[in-house]
């Protein structure tokens, strides 16, 4: 337990301004109770976010931290100062306002944001986190109002271990790393892709209980090839073209190397990586240390978990689906490859496996005479004499409706970021020859989704089962109200890194993954109403998570990649890790 130090004392240093090293401490009284012990006092405990207790400071601490008159006399409890929150939150009416917002609470008052949003966790995570964290990334630099994180550019590629020793918290179990290339559907975002490492990290203290104070998101700066921002005048990142090839390749060794230095046992995670150095990367370093690619592995377990309930709902096997995934990016063949692992636990070969998919990108279906598919789409690729006896649209190009025609699949994944792309007519023939067809529609943000679930259920008359990458109103079908899974990585990496820190795993294996994606299938409401959804509602995430790091634990214990093996009950290990959002009382050095 003293080795992860989640309820260790902890000594915390921050940098202040010109100020010296300034530190706090979390200790344990003779009663066992927790306070912090600081030196720290006045308006500057009010600008620290991981300290700053606003109107709940009490009398004591007013008087003893310099605080009197700094604060209105009115002395607040938690919970009256989340309703007072929650009101404002109500007040904001457009979705980059309420975003803006809750990052305005999270950066004055850590506690409060964090209790807030647990307490409406369904309806704020999708404005920190998917969908309209999109809309705040496009929106970043003229925005900006304060800095979180860490900026490493590629202009000071020479200086990353000094500015790493710049982070304010101290001992760190996660770091959210994103060079900004591929973000959700919108493509190169550049330097605004720093909010999805902050907001990945919300997510993982808010599901998964990781404490926040040990945490660090991170973008490195590798320009933009977005024409866009290095045009816009108030763009904040390197206006230089996107490095490539070996420069960015030596980029990222010195990154790693630098992390694996100052944090020999860190659960590394990936995200919004473009396809081609997402998948380069994670295989570089996947077998060095703990490392993890939410886009591909993520993706592919939330995924696979959904099709696997949907499966198991019909009375059928994986194995016996027929599979077309709409979008042969880092998404589209993450998830294949994840499905592929699924089908080979059932016995098949890897060939078998990979035999039961249909894969499209922009050239259409993917044909191995296709000369320009990347390594990773190679393996996806049909044989051409397959399809000599089609009957095709057009012989230039073999679309989406062409393969629902001619192959009658089981299964429609859609990870295209191409709004509207499975049509009523390719729907309406999916579904004349599948009695329950499964279709995953997981695009986002919202505006890029395949189809709305809304018109997949009208095109099937009910029969559909459905999932989202964004997040849907329930709708109302034949007089029933009806929720709508969605696919929300959410469920898959909070508790897959608390199983990872608990154990301080060495590295984070396949069958680790498959460990995540059972535990989460475990979850789904379909398995005991063939009605339901697909998957569970985000209000169970933190259940989830904590049931889902057990398993992970265990996988990871079984394997002899721990380098911790907790003592006595493994689910009390990990529920006493996880960080709860609370004020604790503060006393003077």
């Amino acid at each position: 337990m003293m080795g992860i130090g989640y309820n260790a004392p902890q000594k915390i240093k921050l940098k202040w301004g010109k100020c010296n090293m300034l530190d706090f401490k979390k200790c344990r009284d003779e009663n066992g109770e927790e306070f912090i012990l600081t030196s720290i006092a006045g308006k500057l405990l009010l600008g620290i976010h991981q300290l700053n207790k606003g109107t709940a400071f009490s009398q004591e601490e007013r008087h003893e931290f310099n605080l009197s008159g700094k604060l209105p006399a009115r002395i607040e409890t938690l919970e009256e100062q989340i309703k007072r929150s929650y009101r404002q939150f109500e007040a904001y009416t457009g979705d980059l306002k309420r975003n803006i917002y809750l990052n305005d609470l999270h950066d004055t008052n850590q506690v409060l944001f964090y209790k807030l949003v647990s307490q409406h966790l369904a309806e704020m995570i999708p404005y920190i986190y998917t969908p309209i964290v999109g809309t705040a990334v496009k929106e970043f630099s003229t925005e900006f109002r304060r800095p979180r994180g860490l900026y490493l550019s590629y202009l000071e590629r020479d200086k990353m271990e000094e500015i790493l020793d710049n982070r304010s918290n101290p001992e760190i179990d996660v770091i959210v790393v994103t060079d900004g290339e591929a973000v959700l559907g919108i493509g190169d975002q550049g330097i605004g892709a720093m909010d999805i490492p902050i907001a990945k990290l919300m997510v993982y203290t808010l599901c998964g209980g990781i404490d926040p104070n040990r945490t660090l998101p991170i973008q490195l700066d590798v320009g933009t090839n977005n024409e866009k921002l290095l045009n816009d005048p108030f763009y904040l990142g390197w206006r230089h073209e996107r490095l490539q090839g070996k420069e960015y390749d030596d980029f990222i060794d010195s990154f790693v190397s630098a992390i694996r230095k100052r944090f020999p046992n860190v659960f590394l995670h990936w995200e919004d990586f473009g396809r081609d150095n997402a998948r380069h990367n994670l295989e570089r370093y996947q077998d060095k240390m703990c490392t993890f690619n939410d886009d591909m592995q993520g993706t592919g377990v939330v995924t696979l978990a959904a099709l696997l309930a949907a499966v198991h709902a019909k009375g059928e096997q994986l194995k016996d689906q027929r599979i077309v995934v709409f979008g042969g990016g880092t998404a589209g063949t993450g998830i294949s490859d994840q499905i592929v692992d699924a089908l080979k636990h059932e016995g098949l070969t890897e060939a078998e496996a990979r035999a039961r998919f249909w894969m499209l990108d922009r050239p259409g279906l993917l044909t191995d005479d296709m000369t320009t598919l990347n390594k990773f789409q190679r393996v996806y690729a049909r044989p051409v004499q397959e399809i000599t006896d089609w009957r095709l649209e057009n012989n230039n190009v073999i679309t989406l409706a062409d393969v629902v025609r001619n192959i009658q699949p089981t299964v429609l994944v859609g990870c295209s970021a191409v709004a509207g792309a499975f049509t009523k007519e390719i729907i309406e023939d999916m579904a004349s020859n599948v009695e329950r067809p499964i279709i995953l529609a997981l695009s986002n943000p919202t505006e890029r989704c395949e189809a709305t679930p809304q018109d997949i259920f009208a095109w099937t008359n009910g029969k559909a089962m459905v999932a989202t990458g964004s997040p849907f109103n329930n709708i109302t079908f034949n007089n029933s109200e009806i929720r709508i899974a969605q696919c929300n990585n959410a469920f898959v990496f909070p508790g897959l890194g608390l199983g990872l820190i608990a154990t301080k795993a060495k590295r984070m294996t396949d069958e680790t993954l498959w460990a995540a994606c059972n535990a989460l299938t475990e979850y789904a409401p379909i398995k005991k109403n063939p009605t339901a959804p697909l998957l569970p509602s985000l209000d169970q995430a933190r259940e989830v998570a904590k049931f889902m790091a057990v398993a992970v634990a265990k996988q990871v214990i079984k394997e002899g990649n721990a380098l911790i093996e907790p003592e006595g009950d493994l689910e009390s290990h990990i529920e006493k890790m996880m960080w709860e959002p609370k004020y604790l009382k503060y006393k003077r050095k």
